[in-house]
């Protein structure tokens, strides 16, 4: 016969060596603070030096965009042609007077950097957060009531991307013309299809949980489970694809501006700034390089943010 069945006492469970499990509370509860305490200093994550330096960057170039008309040091559209294609400060014959030189109007190109940051990174941010709006609600409506209306818009989605969308910009551009709205939401509908397609597959493996299911057999309204119990759990994946979304949208207002498609003249854009320096190359490298860096710099930023955001919301990769 065992132990238990002669009404043998169970053994104390093990505490933390030297806190008085059973014999101290005090102790017992400094001991179970100070283990909370190793624990969540232990398990706090720091940010990679990579990482810092990204936002770092971001941070840089959205703060300089929206202090523009401060921080600006000359109008970005004032031509001086008598200043035209001076050198950076930091080249032979350049001056503190343009830090980073001029273009070929004698315009400075720090003021139109700084201006040009502001357009871009609106552009992206208003195109991302059309579509990841638009998307979201259309992926989930898809995802959650199927049917016909889940063909409907799975079809738009497949057609939307088995075409080429700078083709769709292009002839959109050449229709409605190239306004500041025309180019917001043709970055919107950039990025669509992809956060349709991604919300409604999210759904799909969330709709079947246990909790969802009990939810609905308490009788829980539609609208009350997509909103309260599927969208919390699905925003992760679609706070990822954002970040490289908004890179793809940078760089699409960047390729239309290159090509002259973007936003008019002579407001300044960095794509713009990059084709217009193509033909000072050999001459004034900086009116064409010092647009293209910035560019890098911001989708470099963007996709490393997007990495990192990755391997914090993906529980398959904590700890790796």
């Amino acid at each position: 016969m065992s132990a238990r069945e002669l009404g043998a006492p169970r053994a104390a469970p093990a505490g933390p060596p030297g806190a008085g499990w059973t014999g101290n509370p005090a102790a017992r509860e400094r001991a179970i603070r100070g283990a909370r305490h190793r624990r969540t200093a232990g398990g706090r994550r720091r940010l990679p030096p990579v990482i810092v330096a990204g936002l770092a960057v971001l941070g840089l170039f959205a703060g300089a965009g929206l202090l523009a008309d401060v921080l600006a040091p000359y109008d970005p559209i004032a031509q001086n042609l008598v200043a035209r294609l001076r050198p950076p400060a930091f080249l032979p014959g350049g001056s503190t007077e343009h830090l980073l030189g001029t273009d070929a109007l004698g315009r400075d190109l720090l003021s139109r950097l700084l201006h040009g940051a502001r357009a871009s990174l609106a552009i992206g941010f208003a195109g991302i957060a059309i579509a990841l709006t638009t998307g979201v609600c259309c992926g989930v409506v898809a995802g959650f009531v199927r049917g016909a209306l889940d063909n409907v818009m799975m079809f738009l989605v497949d057609v939307m991307l088995a075409l080429p969308f700078l083709v769709i910009a292009l002839t959109a551009i050449a229709v409605f013309g190239n306004s500041i709205a025309v180019l917001v939401l043709l970055a919107g509908l950039a990025g669509w299809a992809s956060h349709t397609r991604l919300a409604r597959g999210q759904v799909l493996a969330v709709r079947e949980q246990p909790y969802v299911l009990a939810a609905r057999a308490l009788g829980a309204p539609p609208w009350h489970i997509a909103v309260r119990h599927i969208l919390p759990n699905i925003v992760a994946p679609l706070i990822v694809l954002a970040t490289y979304e908004l890179t793809a949208v940078i760089l699409l207002e960047s390729s239309l501006s290159f090509l002259g498609l973007g936003i008019r003249p002579p407001m300044p854009a960095w794509g713009s700034m990059l084709g217009d320096g193509r033909t000072y190359l050999h001459t004034a490298w900086w009116v064409g390089v010092l647009p293209g860096l910035a560019i890098m710099l911001v989708t470099t930023s963007v996709s490393l943010v997007g990495d990192w955001l990755r391997d914090v919301l993906d529980p398959t990769l904590r700890g790796q």
